[in-house]
């Protein structure tokens, strides 16, 4: 972590800016609240360190949109993406885009905390370590796990899962339950980012140490 790390907050939504912000704020932390995605960017130059909180659907210039203009100026900012219910889909794009994590709504302090200071805490790029211990787990999967994680990382939801295989939701959750254990993944966004740091390394010929 940097000296002096800041949370910068963006949201079109006035009461979540002042939420998270005191929130954050309460935790001992630095905040700074942009109104919209552009505001942020205007200031982007005189960002040093910390991470970026933002929400997906903003007007103007959705958060994903945000993550695309910032990654070639700041590529070592950590950014969280905030999304409503039944935007898993956009979140794995967000994530996909460089997004570390994904926080749905309605979320608790504790998400939002151990998200931030994850991400405060984050070291740059995944190492070969990572990648070999995440290639080991993958390749642990059953066919019918693959099938539910990668209906995951397309944003399908468990009844999607279930109708595209021919199997009941009940079934795609135990499945669901049996490879988050597999891949020691604590949540959703933690499977996904594994799943597409497997993906990224393989479509670039990389391979673990």
């Amino acid at each position: 972590m940097g000296a002096n790390p800041v949370v910068h907050i963006v949201d079109d939504d006035e009461a979540v800016r002042r939420s998270l912000a005191f929130m954050l704020g309460s935790a001992g932390l630095a905040v700074r609240v942009y109104e919209s995605a552009r505001a942020f960017l205007d200031c982007l130059d005189d960002v040093q360190c910390g991470c970026l909180v933002t929400d997906i659907r903003m007007p103007e210039m959705t958060g994903i949109e945000l993550l695309s203009e910032i990654k070639g100026r700041t590529p070592y900012l950590p950014a969280i993406v905030i999304t409503g219910h039944g935007d898993v889909k956009l979140a794995v794009e967000a994530m996909k885009t460089g997004a570390i994590d994904f926080i749905e709504k309605p979320f608790d302090e504790g998400a939002i905390l151990d998200a931030v200071k994850a991400a405060l805490q984050q070291g740059g790029e995944e190492t070969d370590d990572d990648l070999a211990a995440v290639t080991e787990r993958i390749a642990s999967l059953s066919e019918r796990e693959r099938q539910v994680l990668e209906g995951l990382i397309a944003g399908q939801a468990n009844k999607v899962i279930a109708n595209v295989h021919g199997i009941s939701p009940r079934t795609v959750e135990v499945y669901r339950a049996n490879l988050m254990a597999k891949m020691e993944a604590r949540s959703l966004s933690a499977l996904i980012r594994m799943a597409i740091l497997a993906q990224v390394a393989a479509s670039s010929g990389r391979a673990p140490r």
